[in-house]
């Protein structure tokens, strides 16, 4: 492994660090100051802080599935980090690392409590709109997700694809 593929390496473990650091703060300042508590309100009828222990996903789908979570969060974390070793080291591909690395954090973040507590602490709540209650790492998930489409759709061609994504096969494309 070359110095600036290691550096990048080096990049990618400690920002993922320091994301899931900042995600795992407020999961605690949440349980210290929010559980067992009346909801905090920031802004009344809009938002507030509400502690909950969150045993399934959004919406609350999925109630008490850990091995599912964990089974599908520990693949995708292996393929995020097999893209991010592998993907060119060019400028056109910094955009696709960054994504990389806030996916990989709030995955980390979010498989961190279901291992550790059975549950995923969630604190922000937009009453206003009766959204579901959330974190720090499902922000990270949803963010990422959002700028991916972004790259995958408006930025990077078929051929960045094919370099970023090894798996990736152009439509039409015959197999060798």
């Amino acid at each position: 492994m070359d110095n600036k593929r290691r550096n990048s390496c080096i990049l990618y473990v400690a920002s993922v660090a320091i994301l899931f650091g900042i995600d795992q703060f407020t999961k605690y300042l949440a349980t210290a100051y929010l559980k067992g508590k009346e909801p905090f309100i920031l802004i009344k009828n809009v938002f507030q802080l509400h502690y909950l222990e969150n045993q399934g996903a959004a919406f609350g789908v999925l109630q008490g599935k850990k091995f599912w979570f964990v089974a599908i969060t520990s693949i995708m974390l292996l393929l995020m980090v097999l893209v991010y070793v592998r993907s060119p080291l060019e400028k056109r591909y910094r955009w696709a690392r960054l994504v990389l690395i806030v996916l990989t954090s709030g995955a980390i973040g979010n498989l961190s409590d279901r291992l550790r507590l059975d549950y995923v602490v969630d604190f922000f709540y937009f009453e206003l709109i009766n959204f579901p209650i959330f974190n720090v790492a499902d922000i990270y998930v949803t963010v990422g997700i959002a700028a991916m489409a972004i790259l995958l759709f408006f930025y990077y061609k078929e051929e960045d694809l094919e370099r970023l994504l090894p798996f990736w096969k152009k439509s039409g494309k015959q197999g060798s």
